[in-house]
This record gives structure tokens, sequence and C-alpha cells, in this order.
């Protein structure tokens, strides 16, 4: 195991840049780098789960919106996921994932100690962070983990910020001390009315609206609601940004596999993305592209669980 305490890339060295980020040369030769041992991990509901990996270079240039390839195993698919808190200081990232495949499910039964076979990033185009005024964040399921680095970064920049997040149930809801830090105003949600108001976050979105003035919208989560949240927000003219997640593979943009369609052009989420004008985006062909490979994705999912 390796115990070289974590190197500070922006310190003294010769830098790189690329793709508007940079790392210390030296750290990129330092074998020690690429080790992504497992430091924390933890439960946030009987699927999703909280894990703190070291990699020092990636943490050092993380911004709000972007996102790893992570793959947990040799035999593991590489899968994309946000990161939810980047520290530097102690050289370290934090992501938070539903186990609902095979990958998820195989880095979920990782545990502190353990290295994760191997890891990219920060990939992706950072968070449009500017002074909107006041803006509603909705986040939705494991969404809500991609959306509070967002939301802090918004009111760290002086916006109101007004959190709306929600669950099927309580026992499904996560973060809701962190995400009420990050807010103004926290607005919780269960389908089933188990915890907070009964609803969805729309239903609490449509009844801010009416309140307030809202300047702009961040929606993240399943993508029936992020659609649901851009109808409604379009009717009341209002500025939304959505965080989609469809099939990727190499995060270069080179495979194609994110593909999408915004205002009439096809676009990759890995580069152009993952964040994008949810009333330009084409809706209905991501609801089928993300739907290629379900079967597969089942097959997988068997064959982990000795089923196949």
């Amino acid at each position: 195991m390796d115990t070289e305490a974590p190197q500070d890339p922006r310190k003294s060295g010769d830098w790189i840049s690329g793709n508007g980020h940079a790392c210390r040369l030296e750290g990129l030769l330092n074998p020690s780098s690429y080790r992504f041992e497992i430091l924390e991990k933890e439960r946030l509901s009987e699927s999703v789960v909280r894990m703190v990996i070291r990699a020092p270079l990636v943490a050092a240039s993380a911004r709000p919106g972007q996102f790893l390839l992570i793959r947990p195993l040799e035999h593991s698919e590489r899968i994309p996921l946000t990161i939810s808190h980047a520290d530097r200081a102690e050289g370290a990232i934090t992501i938070i994932f539903q186990e609902v495949g095979a990958t998820t499910r195989e880095l979920g039964g990782l545990d502190p100690g353990q290295l994760v076979k191997d890891l990219v990033g920060p990939l992706g185009t950072p968070s449009d962070i500017r002074r909107f005024g006041t803006v509603a964040c909705v986040g939705g399921g494991v969404g809500i983990a991609v959306m509070l680095p967002v939301a802090r970064a918004l009111k760290q920049a002086g916006n109101r910020v007004v959190g709306i997040i929600g669950a099927r149930t309580k026992d499904l809801l996560i973060l809701e001390r962190e995400m009420r830090e990050a807010s103004e105003e926290l607005i919780v949600m269960t389908d089933d009315g188990s915890y907070g108001a009964k609803g969805l976050v729309t239903d609490a979105l449509s009844r801010l609206v009416e309140r307030e003035r809202v300047d702009h919208c961040y929606a993240i989560g399943p993508l029936p609601m992020m659609h649901a949240v851009c109808r409604m927000t379009k009717e009341k003219g209002i500025p939304t940004t959505v965080s989609l997640d469809p099939v990727m593979v190499d995060g270069t943009g080179m495979c194609g596999g994110c593909r999408v369609t915004v205002g009439g052009e096809a676009k990759f989420t890995c580069v152009d993305g993952p964040e994008f004008d949810g009333h330009m985006v084409d809706w209905d062909t991501l609801r089928a592209r993300k739907s290629i490979y379900r079967e597969e994705e089942r097959l997988a999912l068997e064959a982990r669980s000795g089923k196949a």
C-alpha cells in the first residue's frame, strides 16, 4: 500500500496545461499519483454509496459540474461519475453513486484500503457559475449528489439559492443537511409523503415560481424529472440548466457514445457537457439512446449475480 503523503501539485514545479486545466509535470511522473486508494466509504441509503478516493491530481483541478471515468476492477466497464467534492488539501475526491448495474455494484463492493483499477478526470465542462439572482436548485434521487457542489458554488457567487430535493421515500433521501447548508431555503419532497411534503419536486417548483421570481433553474436527477422541470420552466420563461448522463465510453469525444441532440445540433456530453440548456435538449432522442443497452445491462447484472 502506498504510504507516501499526497503532494500538492499547485506548489512548485513545472506545469502543463490541457483542456483548460493545469497539473504539475512531476505529479504526472509520480506513480503514487495513480494509486487510487479508497479512503472512506459510507452507505447513505440501501443502494447509495459515498466514497472518498485518493486522487491528488484530479482533486487539484476539479470544478463543480465535472466528472471522472472510473473502472473499479480489471474486468469492469468504465463508467462516468460526477465529482461531488474535491479536497485539494487532502488530495482526495468524493463520489456518490447508486448501485443499479454490474459496475456500480462492483465499485460499491470495494472497501477502504483497496484500490480502484483506474480513474481519469476531471472531465467535462465546468458549471456556469455566476450571479443570476434567485436560483432554484432541483435535485432528485442520487442527482442531489451532483447538485450539491453546484449549489455551493452558486451560493458562494452571491445567488439566493432555493434548494428543492426529492426522493421516492425518506430512506432514499440523501444529503439533506449538506443541501440545507448550501441553500437559503430548502424544500424537501417525497413521493409517498414519508418525509417532508408529499409530492414531486415539480410540485414544489411550481409553488415556488408562483410565490417569487426565479431567475435561473438547475435540474439534476432522473431524465423524466429533468424533462418535467424543463417543460414547466419553459412555459414560465425561466432559463434552465440540466446535467445529462447518457451512455459514455472514453470521455474524450472520440467514441460518440454520449451523443445528444441540443438545439438541433449533435453534441457530445463528455466534452460539450454534461450541462446543457434544458429547453434545447431533444428529450425523446435522449430517452431512446439511454435504453439502447438495456438488455446488455441486464445480462451483465445477471452474470455478476451468477444467474447467467
